[in-house]
């Protein structure tokens, strides 16, 4: 956040994928991740009567579950994050190269 030179605002990551996500969640335990990932498998299985061409459509629903961007709230110059939290780049038909686009407003 330094580099920005925002003391007070908010932080925008932004995933401009239809199979990645970007979250906020514990990012302590590696457990979690897997648990999630586990969850999320649940939620949205690969099914063969999915149409789409690539095979992939478990990922595009998982993507949307989570969704493309979160905002988070910078303050101290220091992004606003619980003492467990963390900001997660969620992959679910990779892996893949990947971009994240970060923007800072504030004062």
């Amino acid at each position: 956040m330094a580099a920005s030179g925002v003391s007070e605002g908010i932080c925008v990551v932004f995933v401009p994928h239809t199979t990645a996500a970007v979250t906020v969640n514990e990012n302590a335990d590696p457990d979690v991740p897997h648990d999630v990932g586990l969850a999320l498998d649940w939620i949205s299985p690969d099914r063969r009567e999915f149409l789409h061409g690539e095979g992939n459509s478990a990922a595009h629903t998982k993507t949307s579950l989570v969704g493309p961007s979160v905002t988070l709230v910078v303050t101290g110059g220091e992004l606003l994050l619980g003492t467990w939290q963390g900001i997660w780049l969620t992959e679910f038909d990779g892996p893949r190269s990947r971009k994240v686009h970060v923007r800072v407003l504030g004062d």
